[in-house]
């Protein structure tokens, strides 16, 4: 209990010791590079997993490549990418190895979002006049948003606490507590460290479960009371209509 203690005295000391980072400053770079890499993560993974979930096509290729990329050690790819592109890039590399890690969470959080939708919501759409694109934009994506949102946290997570080790390679952030502590045998520093990542984890994963339920939209929220095998195919339709679709058909002239 008196490292504890001590990590935790250290923590609200102010000051974090010679050669260490304040603390907000440490939480910033861990903050920074995490939204740096799922945002690039996302930009390839989400676009990627709703054309796999919307066409049906190319699952298996994704599996594969995620199961690939989970299986790469971090640290290792972290490493080697320092190696090949120098000392001079090394947030760079720190980058590229942490989109590789987040990759994965996101694209199955894309496509599943999308199968996991009950066909008959979009046969509804579909027989109310509206177009694929009007299926992706006006059914899909918001019925899938919920899982999507679980993927982004998942990859989050996964993020913030591998970026503990960019402090390996001088990059700061909350694994320079850690790292520099052992040596220097301050474990009430290390545990510190450790404390303020889990702490800023638990922060991030919160806000993303908040988030998770409000993307739901309210129309489903009422129409998953009903089990989905007793819907009738007017509340499938209102389901459809909930998250955008028009009320009826389009007439022609």
């Amino acid at each position: 209990m008196n490292l504890i203690g001590d990590a935790i005295g250290w923590i609200f000391s102010g000051e974090p010791g010679r050669g260490f980072d304040s603390i907000p400053s440490a939480i910033g770079v861990q903050l920074l590079y995490t939204v740096i890499s799922v945002v690039i993560a996302g930009v390839i993974a989400i676009p990627l997993g709703w054309f796999i979930g919307h066409t049906g096509k190319g699952r298996e290729i994704a599996v594969a490549i995620s199961g690939a990329a989970r299986a790469i050690p971090s640290f290792g790819l972290l490493i080697l990418l320092t190696l090949l592109l120098g000392v001079l890039h090394k947030p760079e590399a720190a980058v590229i190895s942490f989109v590789v890690l987040a990759i994965p969470s996101l694209l199955a959080g894309a496509y599943t979002g999308f199968e996991a939708i009950d066909r008959r919501v979009l046969d509804a759409g579909r027989s109310m006049g509206m177009t694929e694109s009007q299926i992706l934009w006006r059914i899909e994506v918001p019925l899938g948003l919920p899982l999507l949102v679980g993927g982004i946290r998942a990859a989050t997570l996964q993020v913030l606490a591998t970026v503990t080790i960019a402090a390996y390679i001088g990059l700061g952030g909350l694994g320079q507590y850690i790292i520099a502590a052992i040596p220097l045998r301050r474990f009430d520093i290390l545990i510190g460290g450790a404390i303020l990542v889990a702490v800023l984890a638990l922060v991030i994963d919160g806000l993303f479960a908040l988030l998770q339920h409000l993307v739901v939209p309210r129309g489903i929220r009422a129409a998953g009371a009903a089990s989905p095998r007793a819907r009738s195919a007017r509340q499938r339709r209102a389901e459809a209509v909930a998250v955008g679709a028009p009320a009826s058909p389009p007439t022609t002239t």
